[in-house]
């Protein structure tokens, strides 16, 4: 073998075992025990190898902005999404994101060192013909869905909704709903977007999930149907996109495949009693967990691959129902929100309580808390004043408390995964836009 040879196969070796260290602690430090300890078997690897937190997740999120961008300049031939889809332009490149997610083990006496939530302007954008039940935005910000108690769905053009917001132009009013679906017989109670293509997913009390395609600009039908055997309560995609989670009236997450529709249950789930109905169901950023929020008031956090539950935070909300939860950016917490009128975080790799945000009275309706978009503040509803409060995330301080707007309380809040933007939907049936002023 020549020097260069020889040199080269030195360097890929290099590279091998640093692929393998970050494979192996990036499984580690998300709680994936058992199968860090497999790749490190696999691949003679020290099971206590030290990289940086995350540092696998950055690499890739920065060779895939590389990819994107020399794609779009025409340096690669690779087809980043099928071929036979029309998608809008660069639909699902994600943004990067304009801060650094919160570290809440960096302190933990915070109080006193609050931020400012910026000014918000508002507009309402839409009215449904009966209660405003859920909103999602798409990963990459640029489209709103909203599912109602009528059995519609509209989806709008967010860029369109800040048209709105401008003075009128000499054009007339601007119209942001760009499709509106009608194929649900029953209320709708949760949508999600493909991270992909344009494929945007209800699921009903009608016991279905109903695959939309929105780049055909005159369908208002499912494209797809998956019957389920209960109330799907709530969905989300996996970040390949190639499965879905489906929350239901069964204590049970329902996995399908969405290339075949079969369906998946845990069969390890003793604990969990019948009556245990699942409010929420969100993947983390990776699909590496996802976690649950029950009617019996339990978080539980669920591996990703084996389906087996790996941690049950039971009466987190006391009795009261669990009504949602999910992963902060870097999986280390979980947010949740109950009807015994708390917000709640808690560390995921040993199920502590570490933040507790108090101050908003929320008993009847199944709301959500959420983050902003960069995880420096919490946002949550009052119900007897109809408005929306807002915590520090880190100091779990209260800093703003704003009219929602709406007549009756708003009914769940949804924040946009790339700007500082969210959306209320009203048991007024409307849909209101808030967007951070200049």
């Amino acid at each position: 073998m020549d020097s260069n040879n020889l040199e080269q196969t030195l360097q890929e070796g290099k590279l091998y075992r640093y692929v393998n260290n970050l494979i192996i602690a990036h499984l580690r430090d998300h709680n994936l025990t058992q199968a860090a300890s497999a790749v490190a078997s696999a691949t003679m690897t020290p099971l206590s190898v030290e990289a940086s937190p995350n540092k696998l997740l950055e690499l890739v999120a920065k060779g895939l902005a590389v990819e994107k961008d020399e794609t779009g300049r025409g340096l690669s031939t690779s087809a980043l999404f099928d071929s036979s889809t029309a998608l809008p332009t660069a639909y699902g490149s994600i943004p990067a994101p304009r801060a650094v997610s919160v570290d809440f083990s960096a302190a933990y006496d915070t109080k006193g060192s609050s931020k400012c939530f910026p000014k918000h302007e508002t507009r309402h954008v839409s009215e449904h013909k009966n209660v405003a039940r859920c909103a999602r935005f798409s990963p990459d910000g640029r489209f709103l869905a909203s599912g109602s108690a009528d059995t519609s769905i509209k989806l709008f053009e967010v860029g369109k909704i800040k048209q709105m917001l401008l003075p009128e132009g000499k054009d007339g009013p601007v119209r942001p709903v760009i499709r509106t679906f009608y194929d649900h017989l029953q209320p709708v109670n949760d949508v999600d977007f493909h991270p992909q293509n344009t494929i945007l997913i209800s699921g009903a009390k009608d016991q279905t999930i109903k695959f939309f395609d929105f780049s055909k600009t005159t369908a208002k039908r499912a494209s797809r149907v998956i019957q389920d055997t209960h109330n799907v309560r709530s969905l989300s995609f996996h970040p390949s996109g190639d499965f879905l989670l489906a929350g239901t009236d069964h204590h049970i997450p329902h996995l399908y495949d969405v290339s075949t529709f079969q369906c998946y249950l845990s069969a390890n789930v003793q604990e969990i009693g019948v009556n245990s109905a699942i409010n929420q169901v969100r993947y983390s950023c990776t699909g590496g967990m996802y976690v649950t929020a029950s009617k019996d008031g339990a978080i539980r956090i669920w591996d990703g691959v084996t389906s087996n539950i790996v941690r049950s935070i039971l009466g987190a909300h006391g009795s009261a129902e669990a009504t949602s939860a999910s992963f902060t950016k870097d999986q280390r917490y979980v947010l949740s929100c109950g009807k015994d009128s708390s917000v709640k975080l808690w560390e995921v790799g040993t199920g502590r309580l570490v933040k507790h945000y108090l101050g908003a009275t929320h008993t009847k309706l199944r709301c959500q808390a959420i983050f902003n978009d960069t995880e420096e503040f919490v946002l949550c509803i009052d119900e007897p004043s109809n408005e929306i409060v807002i915590w520090d995330a880190l100091s779990a301080e209260k800093v703003a408390r704003w009219p929602s707007n709406h007549t009756g309380a708003p009914r769940w809040l949804e924040h946009s995964p790339t700007e500082s933007a969210f959306v209320s939907c009203g048991t007024d049936r409307s849909i209101r836009f808030w967007k951070e002023t200049p």
